[in-house]
Formats: C-alpha cells, sequence, structure tokens
C-alpha cells in the first residue's frame, strides 16, 4: 500500500491556481452540515460553501429540499504595521484572481483536520478547518505560530443564504440588520432561512466592524464548464478584527445555532478527536464513507423515532433508495458499524411497505422508492449482511422482511414490474419518459437510455434472491426448484446471444433487443447465484474486460459502438448523454471483481490489489480523501460529477475488506476455490457457503439458448 502522502500538498501545487482549483475538498456531519470547496478555498461551484446545512422545512421556494448555502466563504487577512496581507483566492468575471493569497501558502494538510500553513514575511500562520459532530457548526482554528511583532487578524464573511442550486445577485430584499452575540454576532438575511451565528473564542464588543457591501461578479469555473450560470454576487454585513499573539490559537464557529465562546476550544478539540485520520487508502474510504451518514433533526413532541439514511454523494445528492441498498453493507459493517445497518433499513422500510401497499411516496427525504427494483436490492443488501451475520442471525432479524419482499415479487404487486410465466421479471414504466433502472438519465424529457423490459440486471438479482430465498429458510419446495430452474433456463434463453455475451434488455419474448455491450450484464456473474455455466460466466467476463474495463471501473458503453463518448464534457446536454453512453462508473467494479475472483480464484487475488492502486493515485484528484461519481472512458480518465459518491466509495471498501481478509486467511498455500467477493467474511458464524446452483452435476443450458 502507498504511503498517504499525496493528501498532503506542498507549495508547489498550492501555487499553481489550475492545479489547485481543480482539487476540492469536503467535511460533512451526520446532521447534514457540510462544507464544500477547492483546497484554496476558491469557491468553483455554486455547490461550494463554508457552512452549507440542511433545510429547516420544505418552502415553496425549496420544494426538493436542498441544502442551503449560508456562509460562503471567510476572507482572513493579517495585519502587521498596518499593512494588510490578504490570504484568501476568489475568482471573478474575465479571469481575474483577487486577491492572490495561494502565494503565502506553504502546506496543505487534510489527514484530520484541513489544514493550511502560511508565510508572510516573518508571520507563519496556520489555520485548520473541522465540523463538529453533534451540531452544524464549522470550526476553524487560528495559530500564530511565528511573529516578530503585532499582529491582526481580520475575518470577513461572505454570507449566500440560498440553496445548493441557485445563485445570489444584489437586491434589496436583503435584510443587513444583525444582533450582537456573545463575542460575534447572528445575522439572518431573508425570512424562512436559519439564523447564522459567527463567534470567536477571543474577542471585545469593539471587534465587529459593520460595513454592508456586495462583493460582486464571483465566477464559477466548474459552472462554466457545465454550461450553467456561473457568476454571482455576495454580501458581507463587516468584518472581525481581533488581535492574535504568537503561539495563541483563536478558534471561529458558524453555525444554526449559538455556543459559548469558552467552549469553542473544547468543541474543536473533541471534534479533532472524532475524526478518523486519512492515513491510509482504506481509512480514506472510511471517513468518506462516514460523511455519506445523515440523522435528520426530529420533532421531539411527535413521537417518532429519530431516523437514519445514507446520502448519495456530496455535494448535491440527498437519500436514495437504491444507493442505499446498495451500499448500506459497507456503511455499516465495513466501517465498524453494525449497527447503522438495522438503524437504516427501519428508516427506509416503512416507506417501501407504504409505496407498495399505498402506491404513494410518504417520505420527502428518501428518493426513488418507486423503482421497480427496490425490492431486489433489499434482498441482496439481506444477502449482504447474512455473510456478515451468519444465517440464523439474519433469518431471526430479516427473515420477515425477505418474505414480505418476495411475496410481491412473487404475486407481481410491484408497480411498473410483473412476474412472467417464464420466470422473469418484465419491467416498463407508467410513461415512456420516466427511467427506470439506475441509468436514469434524462434529455429533453425522455431516458438516454431507454431500458425496458426484460432487463438483464433485474433479472439477473431476481435469480440470485430466488436461490437465497431457498437458502435462507432451507426450504424443499418442488415448486421453488422449479421456478428456479425455469428462472435460469429463460434466463439464458432471453440474454444470451450468439456472441455469448448478454443483452442489455429485451422488450417482449421475440421483440428488440438491445446488442450494446454494458455492464449490466456482470450482475449475472458477479452475484453470488449465477444463472449462466462456469463457461458462459467467463465469456461474459472477457467481453466486460476486453471491452469495458478501465483502471477507474466499467464504461457503460463500449467503444466499438457508435454511439460511444470518450469525454464526459461539454454542455449540459452532451454530459448527460456521455455519462451513460461510454461513462465510467467505479461502483460496477466491485461485481466485476467478485465475478474475477469467482472464476479465477486464488490467482485472481493479484490482479485485484493491482486494480486498486489507480484508485490510490485519485485520492488526491478531485475529492480530496474520496472516489468521485464517474470517470471519462478515455486516458487520463479525469473524475467527473459529484466529488464523492457512496457507491464508488462503497464497492471500493468493501473491495478492500474482502483483500485484507483474503491476504490474513490464506498466508499459507491452503488454496480456496470458493473465492469470491461473494463467500462469507471471516466474522461471520457461519461459513458453510451454498454451492453455486449453476454448476449442479455440471450441466449446461447454453445448447437450449436461442
Amino acid at each position: 500500500m502507498k504511503s498517504m502522502s499525496y493528501i498532503k500538498f506542498d507549495r508547489a501545487l498550492m501555487t499553481n491556481l489550475k492545479e489547485a482549483t481543480d482539487r476540492e475538498v469536503m467535511r460533512r456531519n451526520h446532521r447534514g452540515a457540510m462544507m464544500c470547496s477547492t483546497i484554496l478555498g476558491c469557491n468553483t461551484r455554486k455547490y461550494h460553501g463554508l457552512l452549507i446545512v440542511p433545510p429547516v422545512r420544505r418552502t415553496a421556494s425549496n420544494p426538493r429540499l436542498d441544502p442551503l448555502v449560508l456562509l460562503s466563504s471567510l476572507d482572513e487577512t493579517v495585519i502587521q504595521h498596518d499593512a494588510p496581507f490578504n490570504l484568501s483566492v476568489h475568482k471573478y468575471a474575465g479571469e481575474v484572481f483577487s486577491p492572490n493569497g495561494h502565494k503565502y501558502i506553504r502546506e496543505f494538510d487534510n489527514e484530520v483536520a484541513t489544514r493550511v500553513l502560511y508565510r508572510v514575511g516573518g508571520v507563519i500562520l496556520e489555520k485548520e478547518i473541522i465540523f463538529s459532530k453533534d451540531h452544524n457548526r464549522l470550526l476553524i482554528k487560528y495559530k500564530l505560530v511565528e511573529a516578530h511583532s503585532r499582529t491582526t487578524l481580520r475575518l470577513r464573511p461572505l454570507l449566500a443564504f440560498r440553496t445548493i442550486r441557485e445563485l445570489t445577485h444584489e437586491n434589496s430584499a436583503l435584510d443587513w440588520s444583525h444582533t450582537p452575540e456573545d463575542q460575534g454576532i447572528s445575522i439572518c438575511l431573508y425570512e424562512g432561512y436559519p439564523r447564522l451565528y459567527m463567534q470567536l473564542s477571543k474577542g471585545d464588543t469593539n471587534m465587529w466592524h459593520e460595513d454592508n457591501l456586495w462583493y460582486k461578479n464571483f465566477f464559477y469555473d466548474k459552472e462554466a464548464e457545465r454550461g450553467n450560470p456561473c457568476i454571482e454576487d455576495l454580501p458581507s454585513p463587516g468584518y472581525f478584527e481581533v488581535e492574535i499573539k504568537r503561539g495563541e490559537e483563536i478558534v471561529f464557529s458558524a453555525g444554526d445555532e449559538p455556543i459559548l465562546p469558552r467552549d469553542l476550544k473544547s468543541e474543536f478539540a473533541k471534534a479533532y478527536a472524532d475524526t478518523l485520520p486519512r492515513s491510509s487508502f482504506k481509512n480514506c474510504l472510511s471517513s468518506a464513507i462516514n460523511q455519506f451518514v445523515f440523522t435528520p433533526p426530529r420533532d421531539k413532541d411527535s413521537g417518532e423515532e429519530q431516523k437514519t439514511y445514507l446520502i448519495a454523494g456530496i455535494p448535491w445528492f440527498g437519500a436514495r433508495i437504491r444507493d442505499i441498498l446498495v451500499s448500506l453493507t459497507a456503511c455499516s459493517y465495513g466501517v465498524g458499524h453494525p449497527e447503522r445497518y438495522d438503524q437504516v433499513l427501519k428508516s427506509v422500510l416503512p416507506p417501501i411497505w407504504n409505496y407498495l401497499d399505498a402506491k404513494e411516496d410518504s417520505e420527502p427525504l428518501l428518493k426513488g422508492v418507486r423503482n421497480p427494483d427496490t425490492l431486489l436490492w433489499l434482498i441482496n443488501s439481506i444477502q449482504d449482511c447474512y455473510r456478515w451475520e451468519g444465517l440464523e442471525k439474519t433469518r431471526d432479524r430479516y427473515g420477515d422482511v425477505v418474505k414480505r419482499a418476495m411475496g410481491c415479487l412473487f404475486d407481481s404487486k410491484v408497480p411498473m414490474m410483473r412476474l412472467e410465466e417464464n420466470g422473469l421479471l418484465y419491467a416498463e414504466p407508467d410513461r415512456l419518459d420516466d427511467p427506470i433502472t439506475w441509468m436514469d438519465n434524462t434529455l429533453d424529457g425522455w431516458p438516454v437510455v431507454d431500458r425496458r423490459g426484460y432487463i438483464v440486471e433485474y433479472n439477473a438479482l431476481w435469480y440470485n434472491a430466488l436461490c437465497f430465498y431457498r437458502q435462507l429458510f432451507a426450504l424443499q419446495d418442488p415448486a421453488l426448484d422449479d421456478m428456479i430452474m425455469r428462472t435460469r433456463e429463460s434466463f439464458i434463453r432471453t440474454f444470451v446471444n450468439e456472441h455469448d455475451y448478454l443483452f442489455d434488455y429485451v422488450t417482449g419474448g421475440q421483440g428488440s433487443v438491445d446488442w450494446s455491450v454494458r455492464p449490466n450484464q456482470i450482475f449475472a456473474v458477479g452475484l453470488t447465484y449465477s444463472p449462466l455455466s462456469k463457461s458462459l460466466q467467463r465469456k461474459v467476463l472477457d467481453i466486460v474486460t476486453k471491452e469495458l474495463l478501465t483502471p477507474k471501473g466499467l464504461r457503460t458503453l463500449s467503444p466499438k459502438s457508435p454511439y460511444y463518448k470518450p469525454y464526459l464534457n461539454g454542455s449540459q446536454h452532451d454530459r448527460k448523454y456521455a455519462y451513460l453512453q461510454g461513462g465510467v462508473w467505479p461502483w460496477l467494479i466491485y461485481y466485476y471483481l467478485s465475478a474475477y475472483l469467482k472464476l479465477f480464484q486464488r490467482v485472481g487475488v493479484d490482479f485485484v490489489d493491482r486494480l486498486l492502486i489507480p484508485f490510490e493515485d485519485e485520492i488526491a484528484q478531485h475529492g480530496i480523501g474520496s472516489i468521485s461519481e464517474m470517470y471519462d472512458p478515455t486516458p487520463p480518465y479525469r473524475g467527473r460529477g459529484a466529488i464523492s459518491f457512496m457507491m464508488s466509495v462503497s464497492a471500493l471498501l468493501r473491495i478492500q475488506n474482502r483483500l485484507d481478509e483474503y491476504k490474513s486467511e490464506h498466508s499459507d498455500d491452503i488454496f480456496d476455490y470458493r473465492l469470491s467477493m461473494t463467500t462469507h467474511h471471516k466474522s461471520s458464524p457461519d461459513k458453510d457457503e451454498t454451492k453455486d446452483l449453476s454448476d449442479d452435476n455440471e450441466r449446461s443450458i447454453e445448447s437450449k439458448k436461442i
């Protein structure tokens, strides 16, 4: 494993504006408060800000419950002998950078807190940024390491008070009035927004200087690249000014509730102690995972239990059911918090059952409950839990959930999907403009990839669910055995084509088929139970390896296709199209590597280990300490989309956890023919993996395909 020095940057990189503004850093706590910007503190997106908080309630102006940017940035100035040295960096329209504080940066470190070291003449100032774990509160600690004369620190807040999807412009509706607080002020620019409290651990009644200014024409590069509005005006109601002595530490706080100034240093120390150091690749993944946990505030008088969700990514995603179920074991068992699995499942199950019973969404914070594959991923998640907990405990805790989910699938009670006589699931949306799979991008109101009918990953998950259902309850049921065999035979007849790879979807028994080489076929190999023979599994893996595998994940389309797009840039229209017509998604690599280990067993471990190396390099490239949503399918495989994406991170953490176990379990020469991502974890009390049904009596159904 490589040294983690690549989350620490020296002066050479920090003074390179192009390189430094391409690297972003994020901090987020479980309550949903977040900081997101570049490593220079120069915002390049409308999603950037020093304090971003969850909304208090749904309003007409914020029906999507988008997070709110309260504090956009905080401009620091060091003053000596009446000479100001501005440490901040902003980009304005016309390619103008001002101030140029990056020239004072000597070090950047994101291992625990986000730490920046400045040198201004004889002054050395250290800044560390961290988030309170239990409050929507940003904490910034300034320490004057060296100074030879009187030094004053000036802090000017630039406010936004908008949602993450909007931009602010100079207006007369703003309320400049503020309220004095203990060593600080509080302010609320617009009605309906939370109040912002800004306080210092040191200060007096004269440290706040009011001037009510608008700073205009901030330019956001990333929005310009995406073809979005990219210029913003930001108001500043004034600035703090406080003397700082050599060796002294001063903590600045910005939050949606006040704090006693004397508690700020201990609050910072507690938050620091609670932060997992990013001292290894695995720790980076674990730290990123913990930032996806979201426990929204609850009305204590309502009697409702505290809910726990997982957000799909940073900076703009909320909680999405498919992402949660795919990633849940990694975000709980995988980071040493098994209790989190049950907490999240208890939060997402009621909306799922309510939708199936009442056919309506009941939880505004949870998106995608209507997806036809929700129950398939739910069963797969419980199967993942079984690998940690063992058969008996899983059956006791979640057996009723599996029975209810399978009953809905058997009886075709899932809207937009039905179980056919041939044993396969057939799915089609209520509206033709409504995508129903994870490939859900739309353009001009229509799906980029119109996937419906017999969908390959739906039916791979379904076959796997049938086999797991039989295993979980040790069923001796001829009808179920017949269903499993019928599903397997139909799967091969429907999806296996004459070139020995799988159609992506088929509409109708003899209807149109999608010949595109896409990654969804890997689920038929990478899941625990495969309907394919070993021979067919290898052929599928072979074509995926040749046409879709990259160092950053699997392409969504083969480069041989005339619809393939090699880069995910350009206008919003071009990007949305390219995301699913070639774009590389890291989360799919888990199922690819599971398939690889299943087929090549012990000899595949070194290959899997090597495939993680490019992701170690990626930790320092796009979102520092995390993995992006997707990548260009062409070298240099630039990161795109969300800078920290839960399914990407959780897939890599699952792989890393399994590799660690393989290396400890197989340090001798013993050969394990069941080596796979989908075999049991060593922590499971039940390690007897059911034999893959696709190998029963070494019988293949390839000859029956049409």
